[in-house]
């Protein structure tokens, strides 16, 4: 009787063991892990637009040099603003499909 009951005990240590060993399997994180991955730029640069002082020729009124140069000012700004959209395209997160 003593060898049968040693006999149980050592089956029902191992039946805890490998229950123990199985119990680590079944149980699942479920963590989203985030991996940033580079995405090509599919955003044309906009040309470089001509500026009205590189046209200029030496010698100009100076009332015409200050036309020049204020309507180079708008046309900077509004070449600026094009180039930041672009760069806000390629830089924006994309978003998970």
């Amino acid at each position: 009787m003593r060898r049968r009951s040693g006999l149980l005990a050592s089956m029902a240590i191992a039946w805890l063991v490998a229950m123990v060993a199985v119990s680590g399997c079944v149980t699942t994180s479920g963590a989203v892990v985030k991996i940033p991955v580079p995405v090509e730029c599919r955003v044309q640069t906009p040309s470089r637009p001509a500026m009205p002082t590189e046209l200029l020729v030496p010698g100009l009124a100076l009332d015409r040099f200050a036309a020049s140069a204020l309507a180079e000012i708008e046309i900077r700004e509004g070449y600026e603003l094009e180039l930041r959209a672009v760069v806000d395209a390629c830089t924006a997160p994309v978003a998970p499909s």
